[in-house]
């Protein structure tokens, strides 16, 4: 039975992951910063009658909390089969490059960027123990630069200074990554749920998180001939999937 750490997984769309791996014959340990959230969201699942979950508390904000989950992970397993860096957050709207506090930034990097790079390192000896190690980085299609300076394109106007810049960084460190661990079996692939209706962005969007699962779920499980290195997104790029980055 493979096993998945999904950071962020109490609710909305790393939920509806959970579940949805669950279904696929996974064991998940349910990420969730806050502990009695983390055991309700698994509750619910039980629930549901999915037996193989449990919960995992993790702040990604807090390297100290990252640490004792590695610590308590390693004593259930000592292999991870899939990291799902999903925890992340807005900094709130709108954000402009001139007038945001430098500590909606440093929050935003915090969580988006930093959280993901200090989560991944703490588990790779996990995921190394894989024989088919995926990782997917959850980030937006409004980390894609290349869109961002195309005024045709429909998110144009939306330029969030923080947001936008963690997840093009997240999107960079992910290459990064992806081409230092190119010669093994790991895939290493960012994805764009899409704008999805969740309490991220006040239920605004038109997606659904069961869509939004599923294409993160689509990385989790690529095949050994699967792709790597790869920016999915669906919404920037329904004829192919692949968002220009």
């Amino acid at each position: 039975m493979k096993t998945v750490l999904i950071t962020g997984a109490n609710k909305s769309i790393g939920f509806e992951t959970a579940r949805q791996l669950l279904q696929k014959g996974y064991y998940v340990y349910l990420g969730s910063r806050d502990q009695q959230k983390g055991q309700q969201a698994v509750d619910q699942l039980k629930s549901e009658g999915f037996d193989n979950v449990e919960p995992l508390t993790i702040d990604v904000d807090s390297l100290d909390s990252i640490k004792a989950a590695r610590e308590v992970l390693g004593q259930k397993t000592s292999t991870l089969d899939v990291l799902i860096n999903n925890a992340g957050i807005s900094g709130g709207f709108p954000q402009t490059a001139l007038d945001t506090d430098i500590r909606v930034f440093k929050d935003v990097f915090e969580t988006n960027l930093f959280g993901v790079i200090e989560t991944t390192q703490a588990f790779i000896d996990l995921l190394k123990q894989s024989q088919e190690p995926r990782i997917v980085n959850v980030t937006s299609g409004l980390g894609s630069l290349t869109l961002h300076n195309d005024p045709t394109w429909k998110y144009y106007p939306v330029k969030g200074a923080c947001y936008t810049a963690s997840k093009a960084a997240l999107n960079a460190y992910t290459i990064v990554l992806a081409y230092e661990l190119r010669e093994t079996a790991f895939k290493v692939n960012v994805v764009d749920p899409g704008y999805t209706a969740t309490d991220f962005n006040h239920h605004s969007g038109p997606g659904t998180v069961v869509d939004a699962a599923a294409r993160l779920v689509k990385a989790a499980t690529l095949g050994p001939d699967g792709p790597t290195s790869q920016f999915f997104s669906d919404d920037n790029a329904p004829d192919t999937g692949i968002s220009p980055w």
